[in-house]
């Protein structure tokens, strides 16, 4: 079953979360950081978000009637494409038709009506992390639907040491904003029901934390484990 799941976020920013666009005040999602906020799909819940642009992805634009103003460009560590004879173009978190929507503009003030169309050549694969008492931990491509028991499976399942029952899940919204949910895996494989098995999303980190049997084994003999614990715990 899933375990009480809870948000990490910084203080001026908790009721954001809980503000819609369909029923916030106009004033409340008017201007700055909590209308980029409200409309960002992480937060909103938007189902088919599209693709946002980041650091090194490859973009190719075409002029079809100026193909001498074709380029291929790389999102530099910036944020920023370097546009032939159009200057610096802030890329990063921009959607396709928003950048194409912003190269239009910058080279209509010398071309007239440009007809541009932009390709998306390299990005970065979808991956998740795992991290603690699994058996590989490492990156991994999220090349499909995969579910928390998968991506653990993936990952070379859990070690001995492993706590089962708080498997945590972090999953990055914002910049300084981590949503973070506690997973009792053990509950849900003993019970044979997937339904409520979390699908990751694409940079999501899973961290499996140690059983408290395994942190003072080193210290106590075999014999009197049992004395202290019982596997009901685990």
């Amino acid at each position: 079953m899933l375990a009480a799941g809870f948000s990490v976020l910084p203080p001026c920013l908790a009721q954001v979360r809980d503000i819609s666009p369909a029923t916030a005040p106009a004033s409340s999602i008017a201007d700055g950081n909590e209308k980029h906020l409200i409309e960002n799909p992480a937060l909103t819940g938007v189902r088919r978000p599209l693709y946002r642009l980041r650091k090194s992805d490859v973009v190719e634009i075409h002029f079809t009637l100026s193909p001498e103003f074709d380029q291929t460009l790389t999102i530099q560590p910036d944020g920023y494409i370097a546009l032939k004879h159009a200057g610096d173009l802030f890329a990063e978190g921009l959607t396709m038709p928003d950048l194409r929507q912003s190269v239009v503009a910058l080279y209509g003030v010398f071309l007239h009506d440009p007809e541009v169309s932009i390709i998306l050549k390299d990005f970065e694969k979808p991956f998740f992390l795992a991290g603690g008492q699994v058996a590989r931990p490492g990156k991994y491509e999220l090349r499909s639907p995969t579910t928390v028991a998968e991506a653990v499976a993936i990952a070379g399942g859990f070690t001995e040491q492993a706590k089962h029952s708080q498997v945590v899940l972090f999953r990055k919204l914002l910049d300084g904003v981590v949503e973070t949910h506690v997973l009792n895996v053990k509950s849900m494989l003993a019970s044979r029901n997937l339904e409520e098995d979390v699908d990751l999303k694409p940079g999501d980190m899973l961290f499996v934390p140690q059983n408290r049997i395994s942190k003072i084994r080193k210290y106590l003999p075999a014999s009197s484990l049992s004395t202290f614990f019982t596997p009901a715990q685990f």
